[in-house]
């Protein structure tokens, strides 16, 4: 990066990458999974000065057959892999068990004479480089991945074919009480006189909203984070798990109200075609609308602007929230704080100050807010930024930035783009591009942020004057910012570390004597608020039985 000398090359003829994602495998090894303009998917192996292209995931022989790529996301240890596919008439997630420790021991041995080659190649010109990547790829025979889940969107619900409840129990063979409400015992006709009684109440509602036909419309999207071995899906004494591997997936469709867990470890007994029915369903109550996932929590905001933090390690709800003016929810990302995001949790015994999870909420009128939320207090929500009232200056997209804490990078559709402390609502600074570039795509910018550097690394594209240079194709340039080039320590003083101990080396008694002392912190001023409680519970009371008192009356001759 310093030097700017190229390393290696990998040369695919009239073909444009759109999408990388990356992950250190250690050892001088990185795994890296592209997406092309075609929608192709390739996994590659990068070890020290060579890629190896280890195979190209939805590559089919017949082009009719073939499906493109939605979405691609990489397990942070580069364990696993999901690609979300799209083919002529359906949609389909697929997850990729990774053998980095193969490719580790495998790339080793031939380690030797890629080294010598490598060595003549670089003395050569550009032709030489070429060849040299071609005989690595000709080379390279690493061992695939292998495919450990197929998941589909959900079918939509029809009536029923069971005869009677017993017919619907026997489908339920694991004993699990919450499904996708496909085993139930409702008719055809029921949902039909349902929805019939329906529209005749709200007829007029429905003329005025427009309403289209799409009940067949089967979800295109779906969203799924890689979660850590904790208490939300346990996978029996028979499954191995490690604390830093990925234990299981979580996936939600788009207008779906259900949240799915599906285990990576299973036993292969099924075939991975098979319909895979998920091992836990959490039912919301609207559809779900964004997601984010830390080390130690798991955050759903549903359309009805309601925000749910979970606690993954103890398996239960640390807060919900509602945003104000039930404002319509973008996007959440966790505050990269040492509290918030440490899989870690305070010694027992010790009793310190609770952790305060802090979420950023950017909604969809360009308002962005700070949720704060612990164990022992209730959630409040703090305004960084309001509505405004020039579209210009409207907030576009939001990310933490892990080199200082409260810090938030924001992202404005004029193109702005400033550091924001998030514990005073102030802007720190702004990083500006030549006045020849401007911020490319400033409703979906395009940048990153180097944790082990602490830069920022942000894409521009050149302004163009004349009508003849706009039809031309424009040249983008990535701009490098690094924040140890700013005195920003001062604006971001650091927080002082409590002690922590790992979650997983807890005995079970620890846990029950955590769980119990999170509950008690809970309880922790509702004696003040039950007289309040039990004299609005009279009130409705009295209110009641002088209303059944008065209709009494009003039946007697």
């Amino acid at each position: 990066m310093y030097d700017c000398k190229q390393v290696c090359v990998w040369d695919a003829v009239k073909t444009e990458i759109c999408v990388i994602r990356s992950s250190d495998l250690g050892n001088e090894h990185h795994v890296l999974l592209t997406v092309d303009e075609m929608g192709l998917v390739s996994l590659f192996c990068f070890h020290r000065e060579s890629f190896l292209l280890i195979k190209i995931l939805n590559e089919v022989e017949d082009i009719s057959k073939r499906s493109t790529c939605v979405e691609v996301v990489l397990s942070s240890g580069g364990d696993y892999a999901g690609v979300l596919l799209q083919g002529n008439s359906e949609v389909w997630l697929e997850v990729y068990r990774l053998p980095k420790d193969s490719w580790l021991k495998e790339t080793e041995k031939s380690s030797g004479a890629a080294a010598g080659l490598a060595f003549r190649e670089k003395r050569s010109s550009w032709t030489s480089v070429e060849s040299f990547v071609s005989a690595n790829k000709a080379e390279a025979k690493l061992s695939l991945p292998v495919l450990v889940l197929k998941v589909k969107p959900p079918k939509p619900i029809t009536g029923t074919n069971f005869k009677s409840p017993l017919d619907a129990l026997k489908k339920v063979d694991d004993g699990s009480m919450l499904g996708l409400g496909h085993n139930h015992l409702i008719k055809d006709s029921q949902w039909e006189q349902h929805e019939a009684i329906f529209r005749s109440i709200y007829r007029e509602f429905l003329e005025a909203e427009g309403e289209s036909e799409s009940k067949d419309e089967v979800p295109r999207r779906a969203t799924f984070h890689f979660l850590l071995p904790s208490w939300i899906l346990q996978g029996g004494t028979d499954i191995k798990v490690q604390p830093d591997v990925p234990a299981s997936i979580s996936v939600y469709w788009d207008g779906s109200h259900n949240l799915c867990f599906y285990l990576l470890n299973r036993p292969l007994k099924e075939r991975v075609d098979a319909d895979l029915k998920p091992d836990v369903v959490w039912p919301c109550a609207a559809p779900i609308a964004c997601s984010a996932v830390s080390s130690w929590y798991l955050a759903l905001a549903c359309e009805d602007s309601a925000i749910t933090i979970w606690d993954k390690h103890l398996g239960y709800p640390l807060s919900v929230t509602v945003m104000p003016e039930k404002r319509p929810i973008r996007s959440i990302h966790f505050l990269q704080s040492a509290a918030a995001a440490s899989s870690e949790t305070p010694c027992p015994g010790t009793d310190p100050p609770s952790p305060a999870v802090e979420l950023l909420v950017l909604c969809t009128d360009g308002s962005l807010y700070l949720l704060r939320a612990s164990r022992a207090k209730k959630p409040s929500i703090t305004l960084l930024a309001d509505r405004p009232e020039d579209p210009n200056l409207a907030v576009t997209a939001v990310v933490p930035v892990l080199a200082f804490p409260s810090a938030a990078l924001v992202f404005s559709w004029d193109g702005t783009v400033s550091l924001m402390n998030t514990a005073t609502s102030q802007m720190v600074c702004c990083f500006n591009s030549p006045p020849s570039h401007a911020v490319a795509s400033p409703w979906q910018p395009v940048f990153t942020l180097d944790t082990v550097n602490w830069c920022l690394l942000l894409r521009g594209d050149e302004q163009q004057t004349d009508a003849l240079a706009q039809s031309r194709a424009s040249h983008s340039t990535i701009f490098l910012f690094y924040f140890n080039s700013y005195p920003l320590e001062e604006a971001f003083p650091k927080k002082p570390d409590l002690p922590f101990k790992s979650l997983q080396n807890l005995s079970l008694f620890e846990r029950c004597n955590m769980f119990l002392r999170d509950s008690q912190q809970c309880l922790v001023g509702l004696e003040e608020q039950l007289p309040e409680y039990w004299s609005r519970l009279q009130a409705r009371a009295a209110g009641m039985d002088k209303e059944s008192q008065k209709i009494k009356g009003q039946k007697k001759p």
